[in-house]
Formats: structure tokens, sequence, C-alpha cells
């Protein structure tokens, strides 16, 4: 039984050198993506812009500027940042930006629409108010 509290609790081979050529990737682009709703059944929110870089900055110091809640997710603006400006969002990504809609609606103390689609759903078949 080897007994590792003489050298710090590490495993032999634990301090290997890594080799030089191979660097870890800290230098990604910064993505940032602004999304247009309209809080109408049936309207799908768009995309209002989207970069990266530079023009991430920009969307995000705007963003500020106006009191615009952010909130970081980076695969979603990933995904998001390939699209056109103008084009509605995805069905694949429908979900998380129906989660960040809600984080910024509640953020803002505004009504949540996806709160009454959710109120109409629940109700049974027949039942009206």
């Amino acid at each position: 039984m080897a007994d590792y509290t003489e050298n710090g609790g590490k495993k032999p081979g634990d301090d290997q050198l890594k080799p030089l050529n191979l660097k870890e990737k800290t230098n990604k682009r910064a993505s940032a993506v602004a999304i247009s709703a309209t809080g109408e059944p049936g309207d799908m929110p768009t995309i209002s812009a989207a970069g990266r870089g530079k023009i991430a900055e920009q969307i995000l110091q705007l963003a500020f500027a106006n009191g615009v809640r952010v909130r970081e997710d980076s695969a979603l603006a990933e995904m998001l940042v390939a699209l056109e400006v103008d084009s509605p969002i995805p069905t694949e990504a429908i979900m998380a930006v129906a989660e960040v809609l809600c984080y910024v609606y509640r953020a803002n103390g505004e009504p949540n629409p996806f709160d009454a689609i959710l109120n109409e759903s629940e109700q049974e078949p027949g039942q009206d108010d």
C-alpha cells in the first residue's frame, strides 16, 4: 500500500510536465445576442442584434446603458450569434430563450406572457373562468 502523505498527497506522475505545444484556449471571443419579443401569442422572439468580439462589447454596452437586463449563457449565445438579424429563434433554442425571457420579465417586474400561456394550458378542457 502506497503512502502519499509525505509528498503532499500527490500520486506519482501527478506533477508530470505538459508539452509546450498544447495550450489552453483562453482567447475565446465573446459573443452577444439581443432578443426582441412582442409578447403577443404566436409571435416568435427574433434576433435584433448579434456579434462577436468588439460588436459583442458594443451590444453589451448599449444594453447596460439602457437598463436592459443581461443574462450570460455562452452555449445559447454561440448558437444564436450564427443567425441573421431579424430571424426568428429556431425551435431547437426556444426553450432556452423562453427561460431567459422569463428571467428578464421577472427581473423587470413586468407581467410574464409565458405565465399566461402556462396557466391556459394547465386548465382542464371545458373549464372556463
